[in-house]
């Protein structure tokens, strides 16, 4: 009976779905219940043909990234699928296996979710939750000055501040945090993506050099160890890139890159208002121990006055 009831609420419609969506969603779920039901507590093994495989959504070196739709129920996903032979020749297998454990454990709204997985003998596949609206990176590209206004800006900060909250309560430290590696869902709310870069570490600290140049925090670019506060310093750097349409320590050399990014040295556009200096400066912060926690970031008055005013 428990165990009935447990179903009921799991495949009943969210109060947050929109009303002229609820019939429709109420009918994917009523399928998936079936589903589930009609094979009596035993496991299901996925496999590619229970998948209709539709446009590709993006590539990357060691795969590619499908739109797909679940057969039995319509139910539409990404299908990111990885080539193993790559991985070997990469030396990256026990990566991939990492980020497949950090992810299927990660479950927040501005989360992607891993779905599922499965793997044949050439292919390692990964069901995900499927972002309508792609990358965050191309919606920034397409702005007027190619930068966000302060309610946008205000309100993806936010939501991704609240997403790595939740990674470091699990003592998951994402490490590649950038705007190519964040998606939006089709209610333009922000959905975190790639843990390739991700480790879970509950109890030591790291000293792998990972992540994105431009976005390399101070204790990394000097070979030192470091802790969850690179995903601080990662969030200053995407605030800033937000609001001037590229990362603060931008240079032409990599050297000179990293210069600027030791000496903190962050210079802003006439355009970018006290309050948002304000915040990014509080993040930029050479010691780690002196950078803003997630939890003031969300609450900072520059986050709470302008996130409202997000359409």
């Amino acid at each position: 009976m428990e165990r009935d009831a447990n179903l009921e609420s799991l495949f009943t419609v969210s109060p947050s779905c929109p009303p002229e969506r609820k019939a429709n969603v109420q009918k994917t779920l009523n399928l998936m219940k079936d589903h589930i039901v009609a094979r009596k507590g035993a496991s299901y093994d996925w496999g590619i043909n229970d998948f209709d495989i539709g446009c590709p959504l993006g590539r990357g070196k060691f795969g590619r990234v499908y739109l797909a739709r679940e057969k039995y129920t319509k139910y539409m996903i990404a299908l990111k699928l990885l080539y193993k032979s790559e991985l070997v020749k990469s030396r990256l297998e026990k990566q991939v296996l990492r980020e497949i454990e950090i992810q299927t454990h990660l479950k927040h709204p501005n989360i992607l979710s891993l779905l599922t997985y499965f793997y044949d003998k050439n292919r390692i596949y990964l069901v995900l939750e499927f972002a309508a609206r792609g990358e965050l990176y191309k919606h920034l590209q397409g702005q007027p000055h190619g930068r966000f206004n302060e309610p946008e800006a205000a309100k993806y900060v936010y939501q991704v501040a609240d997403a790595l909250r939740h990674c470091h309560l699990y003592k998951v430290i994402h490490r590649d945090i950038k705007p190519e590696n964040l998606l939006l869902d089709a209610q333009g709310n922000i959905k975190l993506a790639d843990f390739g870069w991700s480790v879970h570490a509950p109890s030591s600290k790291r000293k792998t050099m990972c992540g994105t140049l431009d976005y390399l925090p101070p204790e990394m670019v000097a070979g030192r160890e470091y802790d969850e506060k690179v995903d601080f310093w990662c969030l200053g750097v995407l605030c800033y890139e937000f609001l001037v349409g590229r990362p603060p320590f931008e240079s032409t050399q990599q050297e000179d890159t990293y210069r600027r990014i030791q000496a903190v040295d962050v210079k802003f556009p006439e355009y970018v208002r006290p309050l948002a200096r304000d915040l990014i400066n509080k993040l930029l912060r050479r010691n780690p121990y002196d950078r803003l926690p997630l939890d003031q970031v969300m609450i900072h008055p520059w986050i709470t006055s302008q996130k409202v005013l997000a359409k």
